[in-house]
């Protein structure tokens, strides 16, 4: 299976197998590529219906470049933390970015959302953020926001008094608390037009129905949310009879 960087020649290949409406899986067979590679490239370079070989290759040229001019140099260029590979954490922060994309996550929330996944640390400032993606500071504010309001991230001060953007286990609880929330207000306004239609009316009996199955999804996601908590993030060894067995 051949390496490195895809080729124009790939990347037209790309292009055609998408206008013939291929999957990605096929694609990638055809360049003897893995799925992921293709994947990323579209997904990074506009998409299926957007992607363009000539755009993506220049594109992908000029990420190069500022990668080769911002990267430091000499003595100082610092370890990767844990001894890790550079290159392949790189490639996989650009996966989970694409991934993140497909379940429907704008483009530079997926990057900055990848990027603190993606941190020992689990918080970055924004000043951190914009180093590391070397994007605008306005930029990394309309991210934050947007994650912030889906509860994917939350803010907290720092020593120095520097707000920092953190993802941890309890903002995975609260984010997807807030999709049952989401989930649950469809419910709601679904069977609102119950009334509105008629009750007894195919459109009414269609909204019902979106209300009883949505209402149950609701139901499920704060459910498993709350067990998945409880029996994931308890200290180790811990169980619900150590506490009655303490003098």
């Amino acid at each position: 299976m051949p390496g490195g960087r895809l080729t124009q020649q790939e990347r037209q290949q790309i292009a055609l197998g998408l206008a013939d409406g291929l999957a990605y899986a096929e694609i990638a067979r055809r360049l003897d590529r893995p799925t992921s590679t293709v994947t990323r490239e579209v997904m990074r370079n506009g998409g299926p219906t957007a992607y363009r070989a000539d755009l993506a290759h220049r594109a992908t040229e000029q990420r190069a470049h500022r990668r080769r001019r911002t990267e430091p140099r000499g003595p100082q260029a610092p370890a990767p933390a844990h001894g890790r590979d550079a290159e392949a954490v790189r490639a996989y922060e650009e996966l989970l970015t694409t991934v993140l994309m497909q379940s429907g996550a704008p483009k530079m929330m997926s990057r900055v959302l990848a990027c603190l996944y993606t941190t020992d640390a689990g918080s970055l400032t924004a000043s951190e953020l914009v180093e590391r993606l070397q994007v605008s500071p306005a930029s990394v504010s309309k991210a934050i926001a947007f994650l912030e309001s889906q509860g994917l991230v939350r803010r907290e001060r720092d020593e120095r008094r520097r707000e920092r953007y953190v993802v941890d286990d309890d903002v995975m609880y609260e984010s997807m608390m807030a999709s049952a929330r989401g989930t649950a207000h469809l419910g709601e306004t679904a069977r609102q037009g119950v009334g509105v239609l008629g009750p007894g009316t195919p459109a009414a009996v269609r909204l019902e129905n979106i209300a009883r199955f949505v209402d149950f999804i609701s139901e499920s996601i704060v459910r498993a949310a709350e067990q998945a908590r409880e029996i994931l993030h308890s200290k180790p060894g811990a169980t619900s009879g150590d506490a009655a067995e303490r003098p």
